[in-house]
C-alpha cells in the first residue's frame, strides 16, 4: 500500500502541497483531479522522488521512502511514466525500450557479463512486445528524437510498463494525443486494472475519462485535499461543481439535476497557471 502522511512542499511563502495524508490500496486506480496550480503534478513529484518535501512523508508496504532519491523508489516498484528529457532522444524508440527492460532484469539479478549476449535477444523480444501494446511496433527503428508529441506519450506509457512497477503513476498520459490515439492508452491502462495486485495513480483533466476509469476520486484545490471518495459522489460534490462548472456555492447545493461531466482546463491553460519545473504546481 502506497501512503502519505501530512505531505507538504512550499516554495518560498508558497505551499503547493499543504498536508496531504493519503493512503492507496492495490486493486484501486485514483484519479487525482483539481484546477490549474492545485498541486496535483507536485503532488506526484513527491511521491515519486523528483521533490523533497518540506514535511510530511511517504511510505510503501510500512517502508518510508522520503529520503530515498527517485532512481530508488522505481527500483522497489514505484512507477512514473518517463519525460522523453530524461531517455535517449539519439537513441531508437526500440533502443530506449530494451535499456529499460535491461536495466529492470538488472536490477532484480544483478548484472552478469557472461548473459548480457544471450539475455540481448529476451530483451529485445518484451521490447517489441511493448511496442506492439502502445502501437509503435511500426516505429521500433525510429529516432526518438523526431517522434511526433502522440507518439511520444505513448513511448512513455511503453516505458514505465517495461519496469513493471507495483505503482502506475499516469500524469495526463492522453495529453497532445489526438482522437484516434487516445484508446490505445485507455486500453492499457484499463488491461492493468484487471491485475488487482496493482495501484494506479491518475492525473487526468478530460472528467469523462475520469468518470470511465476511476475507482475513487480525490480532488485538490491550491494544494489541499478537499473531497475524497466514489467518482459519481465526488463528481455531484459542490467543490467540484463550484471549480468546474463556475457554480455558486448556493447553486452548487441548490442542484438536484445532477451536472454535466466537467472538462478541466488542460495544462498551461487559463488563469494562475504556472510555469513548468521545479516550483510547477499543477
Amino acid at each position: 500500500m502506497l501512503e502519505t502522511r501530512e505531505l507538504t512542499i512550499r516554495f518560498g511563502g508558497h505551499v503547493a502541497v499543504n498536508a496531504v495524508s493519503c493512503r492507496f490500496e492495490p486493486g484501486t486506480l485514483t484519479a487525482i483531479v483539481g484546477p490549474n496550480g492545485a498541486g496535483k503534478t507536485t503532488y506526484f513529484n513527491l511521491i515519486s522522488g523528483q521533490l523533497r518535501p518540506s514535511a510530511g512523508s511517504v511510505h510503501l508496504d510500512g517502508r518510508e521512502l522520503t529520503r530515498l532519491p527517485a532512481s530508488t523508489r522505481a527500483r522497489i516498484g514505484l512507477g512514473r511514466a518517463f519525460q522523453l528529457t530524461n531517455l535517449f532522444p539519439n537513441l531508437s524508440v526500440l533502443e530506449n525500450v530494451r535499456l529499460a527492460v535491461q536495466a529492470r532484469e538488472s536490477s532484480a539479478r544483478g548484472l552478469r557479463l557472461w548473459s548480457v549476449w544471450s539475455d540481448h535477444k529476451d530483451w529485445i523480444s518484451e521490447a517489441e512486445d511493448l511496442l506492439r501494446d502502445v502501437a509503435l511496433l511500426a516505429q521500433a527503428d525510429v529516432v526518438v528524437a523526431t517522434l511526433p508529441h502522440g507518439d511520444q506519450r505513448k513511448l512513455e506509457v511503453a516505458l514505465l510498463m517495461a519496469l513493471k512497477p507495483s505503482i502506475y503513476m499516469f500524469d495526463e498520459p492522453t495529453a497532445g494525443m489526438s482522437r484516434d490515439e487516445t484508446p490505445v492508452i485507455l486500453d492499457l491502462i484499463r488491461r492493468l486494472k484487471q491485475d488487482k495486485t496493482k495501484t494506479i495513480l491518475l492525473v487526468e483533466h478530460k472528467m469523462d475519462v475520469v468518470g470511465e476509469l476511476a475507482d475513487r476520486i480525490i480532488v485538490l484545490t491550491d494544494g489541499r485535499l478537499v473531497a475524497d471518495g466514489d467518482p459519481d459522489e465526488v463528481i455531484a460534490s459542490p467543490v467540484v461543481q463550484q471549480a468546474y462548472l463556475g457554480l455558486t456555492p448556493e447553486e452548487a447545493c441548490g442542484s438536484n439535476n445532477g451536472p454535466p461531466s466537467p472538462t478541466l482546463p488542460p495544462r498551461g491553460e487559463g488563469a494562475g497557471a504556472a510555469s513548468s519545473g521545479r516550483g510547477d504546481v499543477q
